[in-house]
């Protein structure tokens, strides 16, 4: 699969990028996806909620009234979870979230998603290029070059570069990630995936090895 390279103003370089069928090219696993994209939800929970539970709350240990002859139901402790200001029953406690997840299963997972963009025409190659300083308007020009000005966009770099993530960073449509950082869900949460020539290689290396 050959994809046109195109420079900073969203024109043709006459170049072209053979892309390898074993990375963008595959039949989608959409259940792999589903598991990749489940996991890395899970991870962002913090699990820190607590509910404090009734041998955990402040209050008197004294008989509330007689067993018998009330009319009503025994009751031995203010700090029931029947009475206002009690314990709560089975209330949240500190947990982790982590999923396991073969990394097989992930690396299928990505393939999948990049052959998705793919095939909907929603990848695109572009030279590698930087900023001299941190300016959005630079950001925004890019995007609208490439005509992606409205949707969700997502740019994979080679290496980390800090005058082009700056400039992105005020742009809540767009993202700035290195091929290292790539994952599943960023490219399945993007309607475009901007790839810098350099990053391919990198990217094509790592899910083929």
């Amino acid at each position: 699969m050959e994809l046109e390279v195109l420079d900073r103003n969203g024109k043709a370089t006459g170049r072209k990028v053979n892309l390898s069928d074993a990375v963008f090219g595959i039949e989608p696993n959409e259940h792999a996806i589903y598991l990749d994209v489940k996991q890395y939800l899970a991870h962002q929970r913090q699990g820190t909620h607590k509910a404090k539970e009734r041998a955990e709350i402040a209050g008197s240990t004294r008989k509330l009234k007689k067993q018998k002859g009330t009319g009503t139901a025994r009751a031995g402790s203010i700090k029931s979870p029947v009475f206002r200001g009690g314990g709560r029953i089975f209330g949240p406690r500190p947990r982790a979230y982590e999923q396991k997840l073969n990394k097989n299963v992930k690396r299928l997972a990505r393939k999948s998603a990049l052959s998705l963009k793919s095939q909907g025409q929603a990848l695109h190659i572009i030279e590698d290029f930087q900023f001299d300083s941190p300016r959005t308007k630079s950001f925004v020009g890019l995007l609208e070059s490439l005509g992606i000005q409205d949707k969700k966009s997502l740019f994979v770099l080679a290496d980390a570069n800090k005058n082009v993530y700056l400039s992105s960073r005020n742009l809540e449509q767009s993202k700035v990630v290195t091929t290292s950082d790539l994952n599943t869900y960023n490219i399945m949460n993007a309607s475009n995936i901007v790839v810098s020539e350099a990053a391919v290689a990198l990217i094509e290396e790592s899910l083929t090895k």
